[in-house]
């Protein structure tokens, strides 16, 4: 009565010690038993067909498709200069508050002429001297009564006695420091009674009109970015404004690999401020693509992703470039200008399935991708 269990107990080990250790025998095993039995269900030359497997297929055009390369960067101003004493004094002049306005040529700082006024008039009677002296220097050489030497020193002397003159004019001159361009200053200017020394900063002026819009391109898509290309760019705020490609940089950020790119846009207004962040969109050279519903895509063996054809009544698998997804759908390109896309049934055939076609305007459950993808 005991030995039941115990022949029962080997059984089983047997079972799984099979099953575990020597898998690939069994299925050796099972594959020849059954190969045969395979090839005698064949279909014989002349024999009725497999059936056909029901399909429903969208037949889709290849239409342009305008693409554009992506980017986020910030706003610039047009131009921007810091405004330095080129003397030394005392500012004179009220100070300017930050974001003030100012023309070509406004006054910043001035600068208290101290006794430069003074050193001009001892400056010019001595270029007077020097001219009488020169002069009469040159009646006596003419003479006879004076050597060409003693008259060329006091040349030198009437050109340095004018060109005293001119340096200290210079210095004068530089008493006013004045905007070189229209734009509006980034801070106060230096305050009243401040001491500038030779650099030191009056103020900063910068112009915003047009503002300049910074982005940095990656290697793979800068063939597709021409300077002179039109740009479209949105702002955070959600201001949306238009410009051209201006700048489009020859040397690689040493960090990033990207290239710097530079698009100017008008604000007459100054409504764009520097340091803005922009999201900005730059036309390229557009595709032919298809718009499928998300629902077709698929993958072969290998994974894939493409889609599966009706060709010819038979199933065949086309790899596709996924391009850019939209509400109802998505846009692929590497298909035939004409294809015939199996949008249900495409999980359940393989390669060269024979197809029973049924030909749809749209997937199913997908209203919005029968808009965009259309009828042939």
């Amino acid at each position: 009565m005991k030995i039941v269990p115990i022949v029962n107990a080997l059984l089983v080990s047997a079972a799984l010690y099979a099953l575990v250790f020597e898998r690939d025998a069994l299925r050796a095993f099972a594959g020849a038993q059954t190969a045969p039995e395979t090839a005698a269900n064949a279909p014989a030359p002349g024999a009725e067909p497999l059936p056909r497997v029901p399909v429903q297929v969208l037949r889709s055009q290849a239409r342009p498709l305008d693409q554009g390369v992506v980017l986020r960067g910030e706003t610039l101003a047009a131009r921007r200069v810091e405004l330095r004493a080129e003397t030394t004094g005392r500012v004179i002049s009220e100070p300017l508050r930050r974001g003030t306005e100012v023309a070509a040529g406004a006054v910043l700082c001035r600068i208290d002429p101290g006794t430069r006024p003074a050193q001009l008039a001892e400056a010019e009677a001595r270029l007077a001297e020097a001219e009488l002296n020169a002069s009469a220097a040159a009646r006596l050489q003419a003479g006879g009564y004076r050597s060409e030497t003693a008259a060329a020193g006091a040349t030198a002397a009437l050109q340095g006695a004018a060109a005293a003159v001119e340096a200290v004019r210079t210095d004068i001159s530089r008493l006013e420091i004045t905007a070189p361009f229209a734009g509006v200053l980034d801070d106060d200017s230096a305050e009243l009674g401040a001491f500038l020394a030779a650099g030191g900063l009056c103020a900063t002026v910068i112009q915003l009109d047009p503002i300049r819009l910074v982005g940095f391109v990656p290697e793979t898509e800068l063939p597709r970015v021409t300077p002179g290309a039109m740009v479209g760019a949105r702002l955070a705020t959600g201001q949306q404004v238009t410009g051209r490609v201006s700048t489009l940089s020859r040397t690689a950020d040493a960090a990033t690999r990207t290239f710097r790119v530079e698009a100017e846009v008008a604000n007459p207004s100054g409504e764009i401020r520097e340091g803005q962040t922009v999201e900005m969109l730059i036309a390229a050279e557009g595709t032919e693509a298809h718009f499928l519903p998300a629902s077709a895509l698929t993958l072969d063996d290998q994974g894939t992703l493409g889609v599966r054809l009706a060709v010819d009544n038979h199933a065949r698998f086309a790899p596709v470039t996924f391009l850019r997804d939209e509400p109802g759908g998505l846009w692929v390109s590497g298909l035939p200008e004409s294809a015939d896309v199996i949008v249900v049934g495409q999980d359940y055939v393989t390669e060269g399935s024979a197809l029973a076609v049924t030909l749809v305007d749209h997937a199913p459950g997908d209203a919005a991708g029968a808009t965009a993808g259309g009828k042939p």
